[in-house]
């Protein structure tokens, strides 16, 4: 087995994840394979055993927050595994272990965490990228995992990652070929962080949602419309649909949208703006550093 630690757990692997960092901690977490197909296997429960077959991949077991089974096609190589495994697999582990888990990257400013949050392909990881270039931490890149509570929520560290598409790693100074393919499916280049990445748990302070506008602007969302938000991009929401997941779900959403503000980022879709967005958002900090309790 492999031994790795990522989002503060110990995971004992036998595949091995170049993407996460080596650890001698004791398994919270397993990963294995195994055969996935007999017609007797118990059905998916939506909660704390989910099973599920994916077009083109395999099917997978994740069960009880602490076992993943992988039962992959024979063609498909370690790098495509590796992807749909640390994406969407992980999400569905981690919220069986009772986080928050969002479509959103977040980075440490000012001893706080704060997260961009967004579909796929409106530059969370390009944006996080910058922050990184500016010489801030990392905690996560796409999968963000909340750890909520009443009175301080946490932000819970991923592993040292950014995906980046070939123009913005081009414009970060990554030559062509420094940078390996996410998977031989994708043009996506990773970029493997030896700096800049931070292994403890932080306190978040902010979400801003990426939006498209025709200028750099921050604009406050009301407590709705952050929970709308929220809801709107938290992970694997189709795979786990148990009703005391979907309660306790919807529950940590109103409590961190009461604890902090949720925002809309809007900017243009352009590498050349990313300076003056983290000015923007730097200057949003310096002048709303409290964070603001809301009723939704």
């Amino acid at each position: 087995m492999y031994i790795y630690t990522a989002y503060n757990l110990g995971i004992h692997s036998e595949l091995p994840l170049p993407e996460l960092i080596p650890s001698d901690k004791p398994a919270d977490v397993t990963i294995r394979f195994g055969k996935l197909n007999n017609p007797e296997q118990k059905r998916s429960n939506g909660g704390d055993y989910v099973l599920g077959e994916v077009p083109g991949w395999g099917t997978v077991l994740v069960q009880g927050g602490r076992e993943i089974i992988l039962d992959p096609h024979s063609d498909i190589d370690e790098a495509m595994i590796r992807t749909f495994l640390l994406g969407a697999i992980l999400c569905i582990l981690l919220r069986q272990r009772g986080l928050l888990v969002l479509h959103a990257s977040s980075v440490v400013i000012n001893g706080s965490a704060v997260a961009f949050m967004a579909d796929s392909g409106q530059g969370k990881s390009t944006l996080a990228e910058c922050f990184h270039a500016h010489g801030y931490n990392i905690l996560t890149d796409d999968v963000l995992a909340i750890k909520v509570d009443t009175e301080k929520s946490l932000v819970i560290p991923g592993f040292p990652q950014i995906k980046l598409w070939p123009d913005a790693a081009a414009n970060f100074g990554h030559g062509a070929d420094s940078l390996p393919l996410l998977n031989s499916q994708t043009i996506k280049r990773v970029h493997r962080l030896q700096d800049g990445f931070s292994q403890e748990p932080v306190p978040i302070s902010r979400i801003y949602v990426i939006a498209n506008g025709t200028h750099p602007e921050i604009v406050p969302l009301e407590a709705k419309q952050g929970f709308g938000q929220l809801v709107k991009h938290s992970r694997e929401m189709q795979a786990l649909t148990a009703p005391e997941l979907l309660k306790e779900h919807f529950m940590q959403c109103t409590t961190l949208v009461k604890q902090i503000p949720v925002l809309s980022l809007r900017r243009q879709r352009s590498l050349e703006a990313l300076p003056d967005l983290i000015k923007l958002v730097e200057k949003d900090l310096a002048e709303n550093s409290a964070p603001v309790n809301m009723s939704v």
